[in-house]
């Protein structure tokens, strides 16, 4: 009986494997076993972080948003200009937002000013909001 030579399958498998870890340090790179687990490792990282990198960015434009507010010296929160824009329509998110904070403080002024004619609408808002715990 003539010997049998095992196909290719696995070792292409196991190079592909290498070649996603060729940039990491010692034994994660060179042995196979802490390959595969370095591996799993960080497509988990790296799927958890994607999610994070979502949030984390949302927090720093609402923190942009708000320290400009704030150093304004208006008498209203960064949740009534919220609430007012989604009221009034305005289709700017915080990302624009916190682009025009940034970039140009005047025209966000000028946005709250505008967003916000009536003050007796802003406190019959914050008013019912406290009484009922949650905004029609």
């Amino acid at each position: 009986m003539t010997r049998i030579k095992r196909g290719y399958i696995a070792r292409r498998r196991r190079t592909k494997m290498r070649l996603f870890a060729s940039s990491f340090r010692g034994a994660h790179s060179r042995l196979t076993r802490t390959i595969t687990q370095q591996r799993i490792r960080a497509l988990v990282s790296s799927h958890r972080d994607r999610s994070k990198k979502k949030i984390n960015f949302r927090r720093l434009w609402i923190t942009r948003i708000n320290a400009v507010i704030r150093g304004s010296g208006v008498s209203y929160s960064y949740n009534i200009l919220i609430h007012n824009l989604y009221k009034k329509q305005l289709l700017l998110n915080r990302k624009i937002l916190a682009q025009i904070a940034i970039s140009n403080r005047s025209c966000l002024y000028t946005i709250s000013n505008e967003i916000i004619r009536n003050p007796l609408e802003c406190l019959k808002w914050s008013s019912r909001r406290m009484s009922s715990g949650k905004v029609e």
